[in-house]
């Protein structure tokens, strides 16, 4: 494995925070000169506001900022769990009693005022290289992690699918009629692994989502034909459960109702809403209704399940 290297980004952001923005001026050409891309501000507000759109690579500030001191703003910083890794830099006079709150505000490093130039390079140069390094490892983590949720999704949706085809074949008496007390035991097998199977495809869904890989697809969805091919993949469920599956809707002309959005979602969305109709439904019937004026559109799932509301 290539060693890990650094040297200064000379494109690197750093946001200096001072009361009297006069203060920091020695600071920013220092910094200025090095190539370093510098903003200077005043304003707490401010400072977390321009870190919330355009996270720097160092923020560098005082330790008394008006209505804020450096502390707060830094504690505030490094909760933040939304924020990467930011390293934080306070620069302080001989009062020991700050520097100890700064440190304990979660403050990476600190340089007592009046700044030595180079004690200020060196200070700013170590912390850019530690959050380049830390930046790498989360991206290497991230990669791998990444990877195991696909691998593992993938093992399991393979055997799975698998075994839920070969139990529908037996269902269906592919292998020869089965007795029928045999029936309910398949039925059970394969309702399980479709659960499993269920659970899996969330779970990568879910991952998805979070790590921001997760991009819907929208197109003009004919809802009413995604209905009937919904009924038409859950029917061998129906027909075991012995329920009665229909649609309807009040729409004259129902193929003409569509949508703007994720057909694959809404398909998901559908199939896990009737699919769990049918779970609970002991005996009786299930219908799914398209409902759709000019302010909306609405699809409904009643079923005749005791003790639930009867619209999902």
């Amino acid at each position: 494995m290539t060693p890990f290297s650094w040297k200064p980004d000379s494109t690197e952001s750093i946001l200096l925070v001072d009361d009297t923005a006069k203060n920091f001026d020695g600071v920013k050409s220092v910094l200025k000169h090095q190539g370093y891309k510098v903003t200077v501000t005043n304003s707490h507000c401010e400072v977390l506001i321009k870190i919330a759109e355009s996270p720097p690579g160092l923020v560098l500030l005082d330790t008394f900022i008006p209505n804020k001191t450096g502390c707060e703003i830094t504690r505030q910083i490094k909760q933040n769990s939304d924020l990467p890794f930011i390293p934080v830099l306070l620069i302080t006079n001989c009062d020991e009693s700050n520097l100890i709150q700064g440190l304990k505000a979660g403050a990476d490093e600190f340089l007592i005022a009046p700044v030595e130039v180079n004690e200020l390079l060196t200070r700013v140069r170590l912390l850019l290289r530690l959050k380049h390094s830390i930046d790498q490892r989360e991206a290497i983590a991230h990669r791998r992690w990444e990877d195991f949720v696909i691998n593992l999704t993938h093992d399991l949706r393979t055997p799975l699918t698998s075994a839920i085809q070969v139990l529908n074949l037996l269902q269906t008496g592919s292998f020869g009629q089965q007795l029928s007390q045999m029936q309910e035991y398949l039925h059970q097998i394969a309702e399980n692994n479709h659960t499993l199977l269920d659970m899996v495809e969330n779970m990568l869904e879910v991952y998805q989502y979070e790590a921001g890989s997760k991009y819907l697809e929208f197109f003009a969805v004919d809802l009413w034909e995604l209905i009937q091919k919904v009924v038409e993949e859950l029917q061998p469920l129906v027909l075991v459960e012995n329920l009665n599956l229909t649609t309807k809707s009040n729409n004259t002309y129902p193929s003409a109702v569509k949508v703007w959005g994720d057909r694959i979602e809404l398909h998901r969305l559908l199939v896990n809403s009737v699919g769990n109709a049918i779970r609970f439904t002991d005996a009786g019937s299930i219908e799914i209704r398209l409902c759709s004026t000019v302010q909306c559109v609405k699809i409904e799932v009643e079923d005749t399940v005791i003790g639930i509301s009867g619209t999902e």
